[in-house]
């Protein structure tokens, strides 16, 4: 038996949607990343959606976004309060643009924000908070905005991990001002590669579309909050107001996903039945903690961290490997321990005790649209040995 960290999503639906586009011999941004955008706004409550190149571009785009509004809500030097867990590009473009990031535990439980930490490390000093939702799961988003009420704090989502996940019946990428997601291949939807930014503001919508091709202002409303447009069509066609980036996506890509999004509710259902069978196998297992669920995971993976210092997790990678079952570490482990933190300005919150102790006793699983069942009870006797 073989346990992959991941498998296609794809049939013969997407690949005649790629025909389809290779048919117009058009393959820049276009009407179908266009119709895409409009459907995944709406599948998860939003009024806007930018898709773009990636999840990575996504994170950048939202943070770029932030600097470009006509009252900027970030600045060089501001403070932006990140967990200590997660991937490396929710914290790049907060570097990249002179942000000064503040390092805050996480939950051993949950792999998300300590939220005690969290609750002290906000000060008068913090004018942003990243929320990572992290491997599928949600935080508590009624304890984050209780810490934050009356702040005049912006929070927004990397949601990169956790598309479909749920907090009180509400999408996650969607608590915040903005939210990012991920369409590459091993997440919960894929279009080759892809990202997308939701938000229900639309000045934000409309610094975006600018940044996100170019700074330009081609793609922009005749009415929009960044630039006074001429009706000259050949003025507008190279008039650049904002220091953008071309991180437009492919119109494959977009035709792809107008696919994968009808599938989406029946992949995320398959998830949450593995997931039901990893609880079942491992929740009484005292040798690893397993992550425990917050509103309504959409579980990206499957998370062990080992409890038992007999236990070396080197001789469980090793037996994993030989018996053809795939692991990797949770996301990037304690992302402070990174020879890259050199280039950064940041500061510790207190101590990183849980973000170390995954960083060298953790590791997941990949999950599936597809039923793991006998892969789940497989996992369970190797590790029984």
């Amino acid at each position: 038996m073989e346990y992959k960290l991941a498998t296609s999503t794809w049939d013969e639906l997407e690949i005649n949607a790629i025909q389809d586009v290779i048919k117009t011999d058009k393959y820049s941004m276009g009407p179908k990343v266009e119709e895409f955008e409009k459907q995944f706004a709406q599948y998860f409550g939003s009024k806007y959606a930018v898709m773009c190149s990636s999840g990575s571009t996504a994170n950048l785009l939202m943070t770029a976004s932030l600097f470009f509004s006509k009252k900027p809500k970030l600045k060089a030097g501001d403070e932006i309060i990140v967990p200590a867990v997660s991937w490396s590009t929710t914290y790049f473009p907060l570097q990249q643009y002179g942000l000064k990031l503040k390092f805050v535990d996480i939950d051993l439980n949950t792999l998300n924000y300590n939220l005690d930490d969290l609750e002290s490390a906000v000060s008068s000093k913090t004018k942003a908070i990243m929320v990572v939702n992290l491997l599928g799961n949600s935080n508590d988003f009624n304890k984050i905005n209780k810490i934050i009420e009356n702040r005049d704090i912006v929070v927004i989502e990397d949601n990169c991990e956790s598309m479909g996940a749920k907090f009180n019946d509400k999408f996650c990428g969607t608590h915040g001002l903005m939210g990012t997601f991920s369409t590459f291949f091993s997440h919960h939807m894929a279009t080759m590669e892809g990202g997308m930014v939701l938000t229900d503001d639309e000045e934000s919508y409309h610094i975006l579309l600018c940044l996100r091709a170019h700074g330009w202002t081609r793609n922009l409303p005749d009415k929009n909050h960044v630039a006074d447009k001429s009706n000259d069509w050949f003025e507008e066609s190279f008039r650049f107001v904002l220091p953008g980036y071309n991180v437009r996506p492919l119109e494959m890509s977009g035709a792809i996903g107008i696919e994968q999004l009808k599938k989406l509710p029946l992949f995320i259902q398959q998830r949450r039945k593995n997931a039901e069978t990893f609880v079942k196998l491992f929740k009484d297992d005292k040798r690893f903690l397993i992550q425990k669920e917050i509103g309504k995971s959409s579980w990206f993976g499957f998370s062990l961290i080992i409890m038992d210092k007999s236990i070396s997790r080197k001789k469980i990678i090793d037996l994993l490997t030989i018996n053809k079952i795939d692991s990797r570490p949770i996301v990037t482990g304690d992302f402070t321990k990174n020879d890259v933190m050199k280039f950064f300005n940041y500061e510790i919150h207190k101590t990183l005790e849980n973000a170390d102790h995954l960083h060298y006793q953790g590791f997941f699983l990949g999950n599936s649209h597809v039923d793991l069942n006998k892969e789940l009870f497989f996992l369970k006797k190797v590790l029984s040995s």
